[in-house]
């Protein structure tokens, strides 16, 4: 039977407490208990393994100094703030953490103590990461904090929408992605939520361009197809196209990547190309009519058709193909009568093209504003018509985006505008006119 001999300490001569056995292992307590420092004591010679003790009782929610050995819960929710660093000692660590994933809005700023250094360089560092987490230990004078750990993944499931792609703004409680040319909206995580997966956009097609044919006189240039749909869970001021709830124009988005494509204007008298995102494509716009025998050409169909020019004078029909709510509108019609013989102003995406006449070329139909990027603005403008003879004006560019028409020179035919789907004003023969480019905006609830 094992003896047991209890003391109240152990120590050598000079009074050192010690416990000390050379080459034997010492166990202190059994499993399960717990050995304490007295209240004042220190430790020495176990040492750190890398890593913090985390602060779980106090989330921070606004400026904060560290201390070192500690890691942190930042919650950046209501707004940016700062995590101010100890004095560095070599072997200092610090670590912090995204608490709410909402470092990409509102960024945690790390500073450094005086005139240390973090990474090499006496400056602040910016976390913007969505879920980031990073470990900071201090090596000298020279380096200062170094990084040992940056994770940009979190695994914690997110309950909204979260996707990549375009040109991002935050607007409120929603992203908005921009597309001005061809890319890849990617969504890596939907809503648990499913009516926040049924998102809002606005695609538009590239406008139809105009001229080109010497000697032959053409009408304004159709605006490129209009689509939009603005979801329940997304609030803005929508345009008159809204196509929300019908079914065929409704989104709801996936795990997987979209690819977009951006219609361009068309280059002389060419329609303009179509714009598509995941099932909806909008036409481009109609090219208007040439005249003069033998290089006629009828006004186009397309988002937003032709204006008519002599010798049929009959405008080009929008809303081709046909959706509903309609995505354009017709041309106007051209003028037989002299002494303008004015011809038809391309359709814009919220009104017809004006007709043509004796006195003048018609104007383009106007466009349709929407503010699902945060600000009202019109596009969609068709482009105006042509004025024969001189003294007499061509039409003006629908609002949105719209070229004028051409008439007298100096005046030219005017490009519709980049981005707008705007139809090109008409050009005189020999010349062309070229529309403007398309645009895509995706909207959705991302927290």
């Amino acid at each position: 039977m094992a003896s047991t001999i209890k003391v109240d300490n152990v120590q050598n001569q000079p009074g050192t407490n010690i416990i000390d056995k050379c080459g034997t292992t010492i166990t202190l307590g059994q499993s399960g208990d717990t050995v304490s420092l007295a209240s004042g004591a220190s430790q020495t010679g176990f040492g750190r393994t890398g890593t913090v003790d985390w602060d779980t009782s106090s989330i921070k929610t606004a400026t904060f100094t560290a201390a070192s050995g500690n890691g942190y819960f930042a919650n950046t929710t209501g707004s940016a703030f700062n995590m101010n660093l100890p004095a560095g000692a070599a072997g200092s660590i610090v670590s912090v953490v995204d608490y709410a994933s909402t470092f990409a809005s509102n960024a945690l700023t790390v500073v450094p103590n005086g005139s240390d250094k973090i990474g090499g360089v006496a400056a602040n560092a910016n976390l913007a990461t969505e879920g980031q987490s990073v470990t900071l230990v201090f090596v000298d004078a020279t380096e200062g904090w170094v990084t040992i750990n940056d994770s940009t993944e979190n695994i914690v499931q997110n309950p909204n929408i979260v996707a990549t792609g375009g040109n991002i703004v935050i607007c409120g409680d929603c992203k908005i992605h921009t597309f001005t040319g061809p890319g890849t909206f990617a969504v890596s995580n939907i809503s648990t939520t499913p009516a926040n997966n049924t998102i809002s956009y606005m695609v538009i097609a590239g406008g139809a361009g105009s001229g080109n044919n010497p000697g032959a006189y053409s009408g304004g240039g159709g605006a490129g197809g209009f689509r939009e749909v603005e979801s329940p869970t997304t609030p803005y001021t929508s345009s008159p196209l809204d196509g929300y709830p019908s079914a065929p124009n409704r989104v709801t988005i996936g795990v997987t990547s979209y690819p977009i494509t951006v219609g361009a204007g068309g280059s002389g008298n060419n329609n303009g190309a179509d714009s598509i995102f995941s099932t909806i494509t909008s036409a481009g716009g109609g090219a208007g009519a040439l005249s003069c025998t033998p290089s006629v050409v009828a006004a186009q169909a397309g988002g937003s058709g032709g204006g008519g020019n002599e010798p049929s004078n009959a405008a080009g029909a929008g809303n081709t193909p046909p959706t509903t709510p309609p995505q354009g509108n017709n041309g106007g019609t051209g003028s037989p009568a002299p002494p303008a013989f004015g011809s038809g102003g391309g359709g814009g995406a919220g009104a017809v093209g004006q007709n043509g006449s004796s006195s003048k070329g018609g104007d383009g139909g106007a466009g349709t504003p929407t503010a699902i990027d945060g600000c009202a603005t019109t596009r969609g403008g068709g482009g105006g018509g042509f004025a024969v003879n001189a003294g007499i004006p061509g039409g003006a560019g629908g609002p949105g985006g719209g070229g004028q028409g051409y008439g007298p020179l100096p005046t030219v035919g005017v490009p519709g505008t980049i981005n707008t789907g705007g139809g090109a004003g008409a050009a005189p023969g020999g010349t062309t006119t070229n529309g403007g480019s398309g645009l895509v905006i995706i909207r959705y609830k991302y927290q």
